[in-house]
């Protein structure tokens, strides 16, 4: 796929590129194309092992009866991992994508699942792949209604980044004309089945602002041309894409934007590249390179490069950059704000309901549907509507499992029960905004570090009373559209996790257009160290609603093109 070296043999590799990107992830993977494609040499340094494209992928084709647990993690797994254990997709069959806890550990000073993936691709391996796009009000709602920080870009400035990503790595989604949830460049969507038709029908006639729509999904339903370049075929509707997908059906850096990049020439991946540090030169007033400890052997090696892109997923980047002190940042780089580490925040995903749906019994659906159904935020739009701010969407959908009678504990009645279909089931889930506070933030630790001798990071992050009443308002609305949508025996929950499980951590490191009040520019520089970049969560100035990873990437785009304009002017 791409140039790998193993530290451990080789140590005369080359340690000057004209780029670093820090991390393989999603944000990552985009950076390396984008750069490539700039025809820039660029070195990509993952601190986890090499995985290559279908090769790497042992579980993706086996049957439930080919697992040691048959799909069911053991007890002694549990125990030794009780924080990434409860991670979404984690199981027997994904385990080898997800950290071991004793591995990676770190400091929580209020309860946070911290959720890694630690692979080339990272999380775009095991990511849950939605991808609408923020609406406009999600840049103008946080300063306009007086919870956070003025965005410094607007939805104009990033919608034809979107547009250039979701071209390239297929978004399958309909074009439904919702304000609060853009459309976009859309491959064909999954087809609601029938009694998601039926649900659809009943919101949309009942609400003028609620919407049930067709999920926006990375997944290559209708290949184009340019996806056929990519060696990827259509989505087989298998609905086992945290194991790794050999079609390539959905998007990840392994099977789409690293294979690119290093088509070009270009690429160099060095696994097992543990970043300390970036370095600061005094005498430049710039970042000339990265400090680089080798997982395996403990070696420390520097590399060189002119411009450095951070993409090691939020909580990362932002602790790299608190390690990286200096005569100039004896508070992390570019940390002349004061703010490097504050303001981190997450998505709401607290409220969950579901219940039961009479009928349809001489239906049944095709395939295994990778998507999801969508209701885009109706709550705080235009002005302040309800006794919390920010907004929320939902996650939705109806299915149908196996038993229509499995009263029987076992034996030949329950068998015969298995082969026929149950009852019809619904549910919807939040996805809530949350307020990005001074006092939810994460620092390093002074007396512990991990095996690499760097410091641990600790977490402060936790919930707030506007999150409490946003939780209280989904249960409550969410409730009435199941009701309204024909479902019965409605359960309602909060089901109380702590912040995480989301995985959808932001900020620490965010936007802004004063270099007193935030650490980056509006083209994602670093204020005080213009030649180093950060484009993935960490760069957040408010968390918006909708999911963020193609958000990052359209960012980690848009942020390249001007880092290569910069660059070739020799203003880096």
């Amino acid at each position: 796929m791409s140039e790998i070296f193993n530290f451990s043999i080789n140590s005369g590799k080359r340690k000057t590129f004209d780029a670093i990107v820090i991390g393989s992830g999603i944000s990552g993977g985009w950076a390396a194309k984008e750069l490539c494609d700039h025809g820039l040499h660029t070195l990509v340094l993952e601190r986890g092992r090499n995985v290559e494209h279908i090769r790497d992928y042992p579980t993706a084709t086996l049957n439930p009866w080919e697992f040691k647990h048959l799909q069911q993690l053991p007890l002694k797994t549990l125990q030794e991992n009780p924080i990434i254990s409860q991670a979404a997709g984690y199981g027997e069959d994904t385990q080898h994508f997800f950290v071991k806890d004793a591995d990676h550990p770190y400091i929580q000073e209020k309860p946070f699942n911290w959720v890694r993936g630690y692979q080339v691709g990272g999380k775009s391996l095991i990511w849950g792949r939605a991808c609408p796009r923020w609406s406009p009000y999600e840049f103008t709602s946080p300063s306009r209604l007086g919870y956070g920080m003025e965005w410094p870009i607007r939805y104009n400035d990033i919608a034809p980044w979107y547009a250039h990503v979701e071209k390239f790595i297929g978004v399958c989604g309909n074009k439904d004309g919702v304000e609060t949830m853009p459309d976009g460049e859309f491959l064909p969507p999954f087809d609601f089945n029938c009694v998601e038709e039926s649900m659809k029908s009943k919101i949309n006639a009942r609400y003028t602002n609620r919407h049930m729509v067709q999920g926006r999904w990375a997944h290559v339903t209708k290949p184009t041309d340019l996806h056929a370049r990519q060696g990827r075929a259509f989505c087989q509707a298998r609905n086992k894409c945290m194991r790794g997908c050999p079609y390539g059906g959905y998007f990840s850096s392994n099977s789409c934007t690293l294979p690119w990049a290093s088509k070009t020439g270009n690429l160099t991946i060095y696994p097992h590249s543990v970043v300390h540090s970036i370095i600061y030169d005094e005498h430049k007033q710039k970042a000339v390179g990265v400090k680089v400890v080798n997982s395996e052997t403990k070696e420390t090696t520097d590399y060189f490069a002119k411009i450095i892109f951070l993409n090691a997923s939020a909580l990362n980047s932002t602790l790299i950059l608190l390690n990286s002190t200096s005569k100039r940042f004896p508070n992390g780089l570019g940390n002349d704000s004061g703010t490097l580490g504050k303001y981190v925040g997450f998505h709401n995903y607290r409220g969950t309901i579901s219940g039961d749906i009479e009928g349809f019994e001489d239906k049944y659906s095709f395939g295994y549907n990778p998507s999801e159904c969508m209701v885009p935020n109706f709550r705080n739009v235009r002005k302040q509507d309800t006794g919390f701010v920010g907004g929320y969407m939902a996650f939705m959908g109806a299915n149908r499992g196996r038993g229509s009678n499995t009263n029987e504990p076992f034996g030949a009645d329950f068998k015969e029960a298995m082969t026929k279909p149950g009852p019809w089931s619904a549910y919807i889930y939040m996805q809530g905004e949350t307020i990005l506070k001074e006092s939810n933030h994460v620092y390093l630790s002074k007396t512990e570090k991990d095996q690499w001798g760097i410091p641990l990071l600790v977490t402060s992050v936790g919930y707030d009373d506007n999150d409490e009443k946003m939780t209280k308002d989904f249960l409550e609305q969410g409730s009435e559209m199941l009701e309204t949508a024909g479902v019965k025996n409605i359960v309602a929950s909060d089901r109380h996790w702590p912040p995480g499980l989301d995985i959808h951590e932001m900020g620490g490191c965010r936007m802004g257009g004063d270099p007193e009040t935030s650490m980056l520019n509006k083209w994602n520089q670093l204020h005080a160290c213009k030649n180093v970049f950060v484009t993935d969560g960490a760069c957040m100035t408010s968390t918006g609603i909708q999911s963020p990873s193609i958000f990052y990437m359209s960012l980690t785009a848009r942020a390249v093109a001007h880092a290569a304009s910069e660059l070739k002017k020799g203003n880096l």
